[in-house]
């Protein structure tokens, strides 16, 4: 179930030669719109809790993120009360879209908002929300992709049962699935059952990094971590996850899908690994990385199981999948998408397995990562743009998980409050990733899309208001939070809109003071 030999070994070729410092070839750079298939889709994205903010208005209740940024839990103690006040601006925001030429979006749906005490009863003024924002991108022409579950579990199902460390979260879970599709199925075609599995159990359980901020001494991110076991709760989240995602498609392909057409994936956060030698231990590393980051949340999902790596590595804290679950589950997915960003160096430390201590995730994996890289969040520290990182990855998964279809769903580049709206190194970025993301393409990986994060500033899971994704500015100090097109929404724009545009030339008016007339 790994990936084949060689091609790994092409790709780890790669560490001799910095490919971080420049972009890819330039046979990928020199493209149009035009040179991807009809098919492909462009798009950007959000989701709910980082972009809808009114959190306590028309009947939501509180999701774990209300309660982890309440507590002051993060960094800069600030909270997504307010997001980009998406739900009072959505409509403008759906034009700005259109306008921008966006061919689909992807955004998430609060399971708080919609059915606020976890299970039972629609909450009537969600619904209409949701409603009104779907019914506005089909009427400007926008293909929809919807996430059930982005990492806002609601805190009512977690004070009763601790939520993903319940199997009573699969019922729930599926239930809420059941009013999605019932209610927005004949618009949507796209869904996705969560966003990254593997990461809200890391740092969520391990780490407490993320919401519910569980962890255990030594592992945790401070030394107060409130409730928690860090060994093992991490797997029993992801277990859990696995499992409701299951149920869903199950539920779906069995009541939904012959008469709505639509298809369910699964989501992954990735980043590509590339070895820090070429010694056989660290060759061994980067693969291992690749079980732990990737295929924990696919390799079930396509052939039954954990990876072997995994299993032999966490032992009894890795729960089992009974032969029921594994037929379930093999092959509940109709597409992957992935969430990347950046690659890293491995080396090997599988000494540090030896030493007898306790070890949560990071420690099974028994790897070092070499790119000012935090895996406690999974997130790099100083990013480092390496756009032939998402080329690799991508025929990666094409090789290793019988070519199912992938979006990039979220690719980006960080910059912090203070960034100018003439952001020359977001285009320089989204530039080389969509560039990689063709010549994965023409290398024959099974890409069919491709999504910004995001489309506008939001609140930051791991940053608050201090870091910034978006094609559009949100001016965060104004009670009216205007939106401005900073120079990528512009780039990206012309790039959709004009098929005669060369990518390797910027070519967009300087003046992002408003949007640019197409």
């Amino acid at each position: 179930m790994g990936a084949p030999p060689v091609f790994v070994l092409l790709c780890l070729q790669l560490i001799l030669v910095a490919p971080w410092q420049g972009e890819t070839s330039a046979r990928a750079l020199n493209f149009t719109r035009q040179d991807f298939p009809p098919d492909f889709i462009f798009g950007a994205g959000t989701s709910a809790y980082q972009y809808e903010g009114a959190t306590d208005e028309d009947g939501r209740s509180p999701s774990i993120w209300d309660t982890f940024t309440h507590e002051g839990r993060m960094p800069d103690t600030s909270t997504g009360d307010l997001g980009s006040d998406g739900y009072h601006k959505y409509k403008e925001d759906v034009k700005l879209m259109s306008d921008t030429g966006l061919e689909a979006y992807r955004f998430s749906i609060s399971w708080s908002m919609l059915i606020p005490r976890g299970r039972g009863p629609i909450n009537p003024k969600g619904l209409e929300y949701y409603n009104n924002l779907i019914n506005e991108l089909v009427k400007l022409g926008i293909e929809i992709h919807v996430i059930l579950y982005q990492l806002d579990f609601p805190q009512i199902l977690e004070d009763e049962y601790q939520g993903w460390l319940s199997p009573r979260v699969v019922e729930d879970f599926t239930a809420y699935a059941d009013a999605c599709f019932r209610e927005f199925g004949d618009r949507v075609r796209h869904w996705t059952t969560m966003d990254e599995p593997a990461i809200a159990a890391v740092g969520g359980y391990d780490s407490g990094t993320l919401a519910p901020g569980r962890c255990s001494k030594p592992f945790g991110r401070d030394d107060d971590c409130p409730a928690g076991n860090s060994t093992v709760e991490p797997y029993v989240a992801a277990h859990n996850s696995i499992l409701a995602h299951a149920s869903a498609v199950k539920l779906y392909r069995d009541k939904y899908q012959a008469t709505q057409q639509g298809v369910v994936g699964m989501n992954v956060y990735t980043h590509w690994c590339y070895r820090f030698s070429p010694s056989p231990a660290d060759t061994a590393a980067v693969q291992r990385t690749l079980d732990f980051v990737i295929g924990w949340t696919l390799d079930p999902l396509v052939y039954g199981d954990y990876p072997k790596t995994m299993k032999e590595k966490v032992g009894s804290r890795l729960p089992l999948f009974t032969e029921e679950q594994s037929a379930m589950i093999r092959g509940a997915t109709d597409f992957i998408t992935v969430n990347h960003y950046t690659s890293v160096y491995i080396s090997d430390r599988s000494d540090s397995a030896e030493t007898g201590r306790p070890l949560d995730v990071y420690g099974d994996m028994s790897v070092a990562f070499r790119c000012k890289f935090n895996f406690k969040s999974f997130v790099p520290t100083n990013m480092v743009v390496d756009p032939q990182g998402l080329q690799c990855l991508l025929e990666y998964l094409s090789d290793t998980y019988k070519n199912i279809p992938v979006y990039v769903q979220e690719n980006g580049f960080a910059q912090d409050s203070k960034e100018s709206i003439y952001d020359q190194k977001r285009v320089d970025f989204l530039r080389g990733y969509i560039g990689s993301t063709l010549a994965a393409l023409r290398n024959g990986a099974n890409v069919k899309g491709y999504f910004v994060w995001s489309f506008l500033d939001l609140y930051e899971f791991l940053a608050g208001y201090g870091s910034r994704y978006g094609l559009y500015h949100v001016d965060f100090q104004d009670a009216e939070l205007p939106r401005k097109p900073k120079l990528s929404a512009q780039w990206y724009s012309k790039f959709l809109s004009d098929v005669g545009i060369k990518v390797e030339k910027t070519n967009i008016s300087t003046d992002a003071s408003s949007h640019a007339e197409q």
